[in-house]
């Protein structure tokens, strides 16, 4: 991997940490004797979250330390002015000891915030945090506690590892919470076939996510493909490297409506073309501007965006497939980098959630439809097999024309098994085996204008957390999360089943984790409550992170199957019901509202 694709790609500074160290004010011997030990506790979590963390573009995340411990207000005055010229977009405090809450809390009303109170009977720590806590429940102000397990000895300078646990977990959420303040949602087209998640709803958009929708017409493909607007040396090495590695798969047209090889030359052109154009339209080309574009090379700063494509493009141009699954992959003719988020159909709720899980993973996501559940009942018919292991209780087919990530191959490894991995760490093997697992298939009968799919079949043996964020009438914003495993079937049975959808379509079977209880009694009704045609798919069981980060962005989760004990919300949500946290999530969510109202 080259280091020049560790960077940055959008307008702004990477959000910090920011560290708050406060102390018992009282002079005359109470202050002077926990200065150091509190001092020390801020940089034992600076430390602690620079060495465990990085920003999804490969970013080290900084920490910001306060100058001085927090012992008033005007201390805790000069902290925030410290953060806010430094960028600081999430805040945690720490101490050992007694402080006095209103005074040294942090007041910041949009800015994601937690306190680890020392567990120690030296000084009281403990009663800080809890003092904390209703300080910030009573302002509105939510705010994540952390109190280790055990007790330490005061000047112990090692953090517990369930307190690691929860300060990286609240890191990580809160960074992804500051990382989409600001940036843009770019509509590439408007709505595809009638879907309602196509909608851009801007009051979702700012409210909860702090973001901007940007809008633009799929022509604007169309004039820079005839004027030449992108840069032209990139296009010749990409299309050489896509002839190179990128090769055909079977074409399943009937034979009045199989495309000529001239007429395929084409297709390939265009739909490399029109990856360097998505592309440019969300970050922007300095290329652009020395050709004389210089407003077509600031692009949208979009940290997330979706194509239209149906069917007014696809109608005429080739498909979309090529342009999603390449861009939302970790590699392309550059090399290996960040993958970008670009939703097929314009799904704008899809995309948040996509963007959620790459934040979350630093990993590419796989993009979905929830196609269909096969019963073993259903299966045993229709292929004269059985499904065994994980898949003997159904399994549920995730797929969609061609657009998913190269990495939902599954050929990463992690400890010798598959899995999607952070860029920095894909080998230049692994891309190619990725590569060779993808067939491009031409697109299907009625994608009229041509096109390429990608064809391929999804390792099985990776954990992964199914999810999607839905918008309900009067309710706002839901989240769904079903963590599980992909798994492989028999070849015999997925030639069957998947020859009855499409043999061209990427495919991952998909089996949640059962619990027992409600939806999660049995794979149906998983399926069956689902809220929508499409699915985002991270690598690893994310559930808690994403409900972490719901409730601090305020949006309730209507289903999931993680375990009670892993999740973590703000304090306040205990206020609002301790015996049934899913009814708690949704009357904290509603009373608090949206995060950015």
């Amino acid at each position: 991997m080259s280091n020049a694709n560790v960077k940055n790609r959008l307008v702004g500074d990477m959000p910090k940490i920011g560290i708050r160290p406060a102390i018992d004010g009282r002079r005359g011997g109470i202050r002077e004797s926990l200065e150091d030990v509190t001092m020390n506790m801020a940089k034992a979590v600076a430390e602690m979250l620079s060495s465990n963390l990085k920003h999804a573009n490969g970013l080290p995340v900084e920490c910001v330390i306060a100058d001085t411990c927090i012992g008033g207000v005007a201390e805790a005055a000069q902290t925030a002015a410290k953060f806010e010229r430094a960028g600081v977009g999430v805040s945690i405090t720490v101490t050992p000891s007694w402080c006095y809450p209103l005074e040294t809390i942090d007041t910041s009303p949009h800015i994601p915030k937690a306190i680890w109170g020392f567990n120690g009977t030296e000084r009281p720590g403990a009663v800080y945090l809890a003092a904390a806590n209703s300080a910030h429940n009573q302002k509105g102000l939510p705010v994540f506690s952390i109190y280790g397990r055990d007790v330490q000895d005061m000047g112990d300078g090692s953090i517990p590892d369930d307190v690691q646990n929860k300060l990286i977990q609240f890191a990580k959420a809160g960074l992804a919470a500051a990382s989409i303040r600001g940036k843009s949602y770019l509509s590439l087209g408007s709505v595809s076939m009638g879907i309602a998640g196509c909608i851009a709803d801007e009051s979702f958009f700012q409210q909860y996510l702090g973001m901007r929708n940007e809008y633009v017409d799929m022509t604007e493909f169309v004039r820079r493909m005839e004027r030449g607007i992108y840069d032209k040396d990139e296009f010749e090495r990409a299309l050489k490297w896509t002839k190179e590695n990128c090769g055909e798969g079977i074409d399943v047209n009937p034979e009045h409506l199989k495309r000529t090889e001239d007429e395929k030359v084409q297709d390939w052109e265009t739909v490399v073309q029109m990856t360097l154009i998505a592309r440019d339209l969300m970050i922007g080309n300095p290329k652009l501007a020395e050709m004389g574009y210089g407003e077509e090379a600031l692009g949208h700063n979009a940290i997330a965006a979706g194509f239209q494509g149906q069917r007014m493009w696809t109608d005429h141009f080739p498909n979309g497939d090529f342009m999603e699954a390449i861009l939302t992959s970790s590699f392309d003719w550059n090399g290996i980098r960040e993958p970008y988020v670009l939703s097929t159909e314009n799904d704008t709720l899809n995309a948040v959630t996509m963007l959620f899980g790459h934040l979350l993973t630093d990993a590419a996501q796989i993009f979905a439809d929830v196609r269909t559940y096969w019963s073993p009942d259903a299966v045993k018919r229709v292929t004269g097999s059985e499904l065994t292991g994980l898949a003997q209780n159904g399994i549920i087919h995730l797929t969609n024309s061609g657009p998913a990530s190269l990495d939902g191959t599954g050929r990463q490894t992690k400890d010798g098994k598959p899995a999607m991995k952070p860029f920095w760490e894909i080998t230049d093997n692994e891309v190619q085996e990725c590569l060779k697992a993808t067939a491009w298939s031409p697109a299907v009968d009625f994608f009229r204008g041509g096109g390429f799919s990608t064809d391929y079949q999804t390792l099985g043996g990776m954990p992964v957390t199914m999810a999607r964020i839905n918008l309900v009438q009067g309710l706002g914003p839901v989240l769904q999360i079903a963590e599980g495993h992909t798994v492989d079937i028999p070849q015999e049975i997925h030639d069957v089943l998947d020859q009855r959808t499409n043999p061209t379509w990427p495919t991952t079977w998909f089996v949640p984790s059962l619990t027992g209880e409600g939806v999660f009694s049995d794979v149906y009704s998983v399926m069956n409550a689902w809220g929508s045609n499409h699915c985002s798919l991270s690598y690893g069981h994310i559930g808690s992170s994403l409900i972490t980060l719901a409730s601090m962005l305020r949006i309730p989760v209507s289903m999931h199957n993680v375990a009670e004990e892993s999740i973590f919300r703000p304090s306040v949500w205990t206020a609002f019901g301790t015996a049934n946290q899913e009814s708690a999530d949704y009357r904290a969510c509603a009373q608090l509202g949206p995060l950015y109202k």
